[in-house]
């Protein structure tokens, strides 16, 4: 059983990354989520629109001050919301996180959700999304992404 963490304070911590994190995050304060600031941000997301892992990221070291919200727990945590999602979706409840619509920052599906691919993508299909081969055949991806990007703002 996945429960969602039921604290929304995230923790802030002051970093001195590696060369290659101080290229594309720069030395400062970085937040470190919580499945539930997660979750909201998910639930924020309206059918028809889509997300990505990079802009969650964004819109939470925006809104904490930050120069940057760690990309490993942001992961860590999307995964648990989504597990979560799926718990409530099979008891029945009807205020369900739309993790579906988190899509990778290429536009591709997540295999580490629950069902893998083929349970994002059917949830995708459902509100008519349309999709397209990456440059494997293996890598599925939703056609114009960026044209559905939702602006958390």
């Amino acid at each position: 059983m996945f429960l969602l963490i039921t604290t929304v304070t995230p923790l802030f911590l002051f970093f001195c990354p590696t060369p290659r994190w101080q290229k594309s995050m720069g030395i400062g304060s970085m937040v470190i989520a919580t499945p539930l600031l997660i979750d909201a941000l998910i639930k924020q997301i309206p059918k028809g629109k889509l997300t990505t892992i990079r802009l969650m990221r964004e819109k939470l070291a925006q809104d904490f001050k930050t120069i940057a919200a760690c990309p490993l727990t942001t992961g860590i945590f999307l995964r648990i919301a989504a597990d979560a999602a799926e718990e409530d979706m099979a008891s029945g409840k009807k205020d369900i996180s739309p993790y579906w619509r988190v899509i990778k920052d290429d536009g591709s599906l997540n295999p580490k959700f629950p069902g893998g691919i083929k349970n994002q993508y059917k949830h995708l299909l459902e509100e008519d999304f349309e999709f397209t081969t990456g440059e494997s055949k293996n890598v599925i991806k939703v056609k114009d992404y960026d044209e559905m990007l939702f602006n958390f703002s």
